[in-house]
């Protein structure tokens, strides 16, 4: 009787130290993803051509919106139903696996579909052809996705971890290759970059197939696995936030081409010379899209650890973990994300010339530094709205979304379109996204608040937003830096930002024991 404390702390002590190696693991993977995609989209550009990375990057841009809603709906839901059915996991994992084949498929055919009325929309007929083709990719997908969010559901992160490597080395070796190669023959680069995309995809299907199988058909109704008209019933209001979420994080630089298709063509009466030049300033606005996602990228993978848990915690009907899990999930996302803005903010110009062309960091400077901030609004609502889904408030989650993706779209139409070709309309979209983007944290913490009584410590907050200003107006201070000193400033500019937080006592030694302890170091017992 006496040892039940010890043992339910005993358990509770090894249920989070599996949770932190777990984050670590997704969190490596995690982060060999962003460097490969650093190097994918360091690299294509050189290898297809500056207007033939914008005119991929307006394909990619509609192509990730569905791509994304398909990744994740599928792992989130997929990832609930096997934890949810810890006697039933095969059962579960059949059950999920046949409903997102259908989604897949019928996804699949309707892009393929859809993908000459997206290009007349951006003003660029040219790549109809190149999105019907990533129609396979997002077949691929819907199906890979179940698989991982089977991993996700029984805590398997360091499989999870090993397709998320492998996937990137397939996809960045696929496009690289391909687009290389139809560019050598005369062919449309963009076109074979899509199409590397694609056997990339089917390689990473199989081997997910391979990692968790497809679990076995249940012999009669079980009162832990829900019917696939159950199943999807709940799935449609993930699906919806998730879409929601994914046309918030594209549709600036989807409208963005648009808008400077029609200033080009302004520009010049020559159709070939007036799509080069668009396209030459999409690829600016991606390279700054690419360093401000990294935030986004980097908590995507504690929102993968902290979803399964808040979500047994929550069926459970365990407040105080809820409360406990949440609180800790977002003061954790709160530092790495700023610590992200602050190295990306502080050095714009730097880093888009360590990995792009010095025409293009002189070009994306200033929009990356307000984009930087942006992004990191839109990160931290990301992990709100996570933790939404995970209690069961799909429809909240649906509702702020919708509410960002609205401000972003009609700041992007009504300030926009009137602004000078290039530069200033890169600008004045970046403006306007990230004004909405700020809008939609602050709906998505206050209703995690009103539910939940936790999120993102105030004092945490304050800290965070005084170390980001302290190592972001330094940055300023400091002139554009060659490739080589680039890894050194960002360390810098870290440093600063970690220095600030200790000064405040965020960090403490206990963060340090921590971090510790979730690599497996173990202390010396008291």
């Amino acid at each position: 009787m006496s040892q039940a404390p010890t043992t339910t702390t005993n358990a509770s002590t090894d249920n989070a130290r599996a949770a932190g190696r777990g984050g670590i693991a997704v969190l490596g993977a995690k982060a060999f993803f962003i460097v490969s995609g650093l190097l994918q989209t360091t690299i294509l550009p050189r290898v297809i051509g500056l207007a033939g990375f914008g005119a991929l990057s307006r394909v990619l841009a509609v192509a990730n919106v569905v791509n994304n809603v398909m990744i994740s709906s599928a792992t989130q839901g997929v990832s609930r139903l096997v934890a949810r059915a810890p006697a039933h996991q095969p059962e579960a994992l059949r059950m999920g696996v046949r409903v997102h084949l259908v989604i897949a498929l019928v996804g699949a055919a309707l892009f393929a579909v859809a993908a000459p009325a997206v290009a007349a929309f951006e003003g660029a007929t040219y790549i109809a052809a190149p999105l019907a083709v990533m129609a396979g990719v997002v077949a691929c997908y819907g199906v890979y996705a179940a698989f991982v969010g089977a991993l996700n559901g029984t805590a398997r992160f360091g499989r999870q971890a090993a397709l998320d490597v492998t996937f990137a080395v397939l996809r960045t070796a696929g496009m690289l290759v391909l687009g290389w190669l139809f560019v050598t023959r005369g062919s449309s680069g963009v076109l074979g970059a899509s199409i590397g995309f694609v056997i990339a995809a089917g390689g990473i299907l199989l081997l997910g197939f391979r990692a968790t199988g497809l679990g076995r058909a249940a012999e009669g109704p079980l009162s832990d696995v829900p019917t696939a008209r159950a199943y999807m019933t709940a799935l449609v209001p993930l699906a919806i936030a998730q879409l929601f979420t994914n046309a918030v994080m594209q549709s600036d630089i989807t409208l963005l081409g648009r808008f400077l298709s029609a200033g080009a063509h302004l520009q010049s009466a020559d159709a070939a010379v007036a799509a080069k030049s668009a396209d030459e300033w999409v690829a600016v606005y991606r390279a700054c899209q690419l360093f401000a996602f990294l935030p986004y990228q980097l908590l995507f993978s504690v929102t993968q650890v902290l979803f399964p848990f808040v979500a047994r915690a929550h069926g459970a009907g365990d407040t105080e973990s809820v409360r406990a899990y949440i609180a800790r999930g977002a003061r954790i996302g709160a530092l790495a994300c700023g610590l992200m803005i602050a190295v990306v903010a502080a050095m714009p110009g730097s880093l888009l010339g360590f990995a792009f062309t010095p025409e293009v960091a002189e070009r994306g400077a200033v929009t990356l530094r307000v984009l930087a901030l942006g992004q990191g609004a839109f990160a931290m609502l990301g992990l709100a709205t996570t933790v939404l889904v995970s209690l069961g408030r799909e429809r909240d989650a649906a509702i702020i979304t919708l509410a960002a993706l609205v401000c972003v779209v009609a700041g992007c139409f009504g300030v926009v379109p009137g602004r000078d070709f290039g530069e200033p309309q890169l600008l004045a979209t970046a403006c306007a996204t990230s004004a909405a983007l700020f809008v939609g944290v602050a709906l998505g913490a206050a209703r995690v608040v009103s539910l939940t009584r936790a999120f993102i410590p105030l004092a945490t907050a304050g800290r965070v937003l005084l170390a980001l200003g302290v190592a972001v107006a330094l940055g300023t201070r400091v002139p554009r830096v060659g490739r080589l000193v680039v890894p050194f400033e960002a360390v810098a500019i870290a440093v600063v930002y970690l220095v600030v937080l200790v000064a405040t006592r965020e960090l403490t030694g206990q963060d340090a024991q921590l971090v510790r302890s979730l690599a497996g170091r173990k202390r010396a017992a008291a």
